[in-house]
């Protein structure tokens, strides 16, 4: 399995509780866009996130560029686990209660 990185688990992870587009992931996450985007294009390219493009209508409807929205793989799930597991002494993964 390919050595998936801090940031690109919460990336993982947040598209696996539904966030599903750059800019909500970077809210989510609190991860710049300039690591995310390049984060979620070598989760598509591994095949652990798919994503579609929003309709051209819905955007203009909303005065806005379309999004494209991504979501976990079966793969993608499997991952994050193996992922969760290396780094769950951080505290920062989303979701995940504080030892004090």
């Amino acid at each position: 399995m390919p050595y998936v990185t801090y940031p690109t688990t919460l990336v993982l992870q947040a598209v696996r509780d539904g966030v599903s587009y750059g800019f909500d992931i970077a809210d989510h996450t609190g991860l710049r866009t300039g690591t995310i985007y390049p984060a979620l294009r070598r989760l598509e390219e591994l095949g652990w996130v798919r994503s579609s493009w929003e309709r051209e209508k819905i955007a203009r409807r909303e005065q806005r560029p379309a999004r494209r929205y991504y979501e976990i793989t079966a793969t993608g799930v499997s991952a994050l686990e193996a992922a969760l597991k290396r780094f769950e002494g951080f505290a920062r993964l989303p979701g995940k209660p504080r030892h004090a």
